[in-house]
C-alpha cells in the first residue's frame, strides 16, 4: 500500500483555465514550516468519452520564493511586452485555419503583469 507523503493543506486556492486546472497549496514541513505546492491538472478525453488527467507538481520553500517571484515577473512581463494579451494558441486547434490568424499589435493595449503574488501574504 502506498504511504501518504504530502502533508495536509494549510491554505488552498484553484484556478480554472479551460482543460487545465492549476492547485495553489500551502503544507507544512515535519518540522512545522510551511512550503508552497503549484500543480497544474490537464484534463484528457479519449474517443470513448472516458478521461484521465495529467498532473504536474511543482516543491516551492520559502528561501526561493522571492528569487522565483521575481524570474516569474520578468518572464510573464516579457511575454506580455512581446506577444501581448491575445491568445494566438487557436493554431493548435484540430480545426484550425491559417487565414484566421490576425496580425499586427495595438500599442494602445495596457498590459498588467498577473506575477503581482506576494508570498508574504501566504
Amino acid at each position: 500500500m502506498k504511504e501518504h507523503t504530502e502533508q495536509e493543506e494549510i491554505f488552498s486556492q484553484i484556478l480554472r483555465a479551460g482543460r487545465r486546472t492549476y492547485f495553489f497549496d500551502v503544507r507544512a514541513t515535519k518540522a512545522g514550516d510551511y512550503y508552497l505546492t503549484v500543480t497544474e491538472s490537464k484534463k484528457f478525453t479519449h474517443d470513448d468519452g472516458s478521461f484521465h488527467y495529467q498532473k504536474h507538481k511543482i516543491y516551492l520553500y520559502k528561501e526561493d520564493f522571492k528569487e522565483f517571484n521575481e524570474m516569474l515577473a520578468a518572464a510573464t512581463d516579457y511575454i506580455l511586452k512581446e506577444k501581448g494579451l491575445e491568445v494566438i494558441s487557436d493554431r493548435h486547434q484540430k480545426d484550425f485555419k491559417k487565414e484566421e490568424i490576425q496580425t499586427g499589435s495595438d500599442e494602445n493595449t495596457k498590459t498588467t503583469s498577473f506575477t503581482d503574488v506576494n508570498f508574504e501574504d501566504i
